[in-house]
């Protein structure tokens, strides 16, 4: 009788054995790679539907990523990344210097959007020029947002200060509803809020936006904690942006269709709303990243100490890092 637990078939089936456990081990570890958890805050700004775009289209799950969009007021979204509940946030470029001054440490991947229009003022008639509105009642977001930044700019470059007006402590959506519902003297607000007002031209005007006064930029930035564990993670998020620029660019229809739907609107009405940005491509990226996110952050860091918001300027060549911009790929 054959003895079926010979040398050489223990040593076979020891062999076959090891090979399904390696090879078990290898898929186990690709699952794990392809299943990187991210949770990244945002808001209802347009800018930042590239984003939605990426999830809802499978991209970032293509990409290997787990990603959760969760949308967190612009004040307290550096909260949530201090707790832990979120590893990247979406932001404009000077609020950066702010969290990072206070103790929040985040670094700025990739550049999504620039205003063309799309964030500004809007008054009730006999409100010509910036500086008819000293002693008005205005409705902007808290300090530390880009609300509050871009009408502080606004007023900077007029010669006057917020000291110089009232303010009404409102979000960016409620702003535009309190306006429309005949409240306040003006409002900031942005896209897809502005439009609403830009509708109801019996309510009011717009009186100035990016487009007189081009500051408002936005970026995609992570804990360096989370980039140092994940730097393929990182570098597919910032392929999965590109991707879907690339999308947008290809599809404007069911693209718009998609991303409309995320903020409850039709295509056809986020298509409009978008006109007044610009989604910022690989090339433009490099770009920023090779100086005007340096030269603009300076210039914002004067503001915001004079502000008192800012008391101590954080080494700015900390606040980003172009290598995921600069190693870039979009699959195709």
């Amino acid at each position: 009788m054959n003895n079926v637990f010979s040398k050489a078939g223990m040593k076979k089936s020891f062999t076959l054995l090891s090979l399904a456990v390696a090879l078990g081990g290898i898929s186990a570890g690709a699952a794990q790679a392809a299943d990187t958890p991210v949770a990244i805050g945002i808001s209802g700004w347009t800018g930042f539907a590239p984003l939605t775009l990426a999830d809802k289209a499978g991209i970032f799950k293509k990409n290997g990523l787990d990603v959760t969009l969760k949308s967190v007021p612009q004040q307290s979204r550096h909260l949530a990344i201090a707790s832990g509940s979120l590893q990247c946030a979406a932001t404009t470029v000077e609020t950066y210097l702010t969290w990072n001054a206070a103790g929040v440490a985040i670094k700025q991947i990739v550049q999504l959007d620039k205003s063309y229009g799309a964030d500004g003022i809007a008054v009730r008639q006999g409100i010509n020029k910036i500086s008819d509105l000293k002693g008005k009642t205005i409705s902007v977001d808290a300090p530390g947002t880009s609300s509050y930044f871009l009408l502080a700019w606004m007023l900077d470059k007029n010669g006057m200060s917020v000291k110089d007006v009232k303010l009404a402590t409102l979000g960016p959506d409620a702003a535009a509803h309190a306006f429309i519902a005949g409240q306040n003297d003006a409002a900031v607000t942005y896209e897809p809020y502005l439009s609403t007002i830009r509708q109801s031209p019996d309510k009011g005007k717009i009186l100035a936006t990016t487009l007189q006064y081009p500051m408002v930029m936005d970026t995609l930035g992570c804990t360096p904690s989370f980039l140092e564990k994940n730097p393929k993670a990182a570098q597919a998020l910032v392929n999965s942006y590109f991707e879907a620029l690339d999308m947008i660019k290809k599809d404007p229809e069911k693209s718009n269709e998609i991303m409309g739907a995320a903020v409850k609107e039709t295509g056809k009405q986020f298509a409009e709303e978008s006109s007044y940005l610009r989604w910022q491509d690989l090339n433009q990226n490099k770009q920023f990243f090779s100086g005007e996110i340096t030269r603009f952050s300076q210039e914002a860091a004067t503001l915001l100490t004079e502000m008192k918001i800012l008391r101590k300027t954080p080494d700015i060549s900390t606040l980003f890092d172009p290598q995921y911009v600069n190693n870039a790929t979009v699959a195709k």
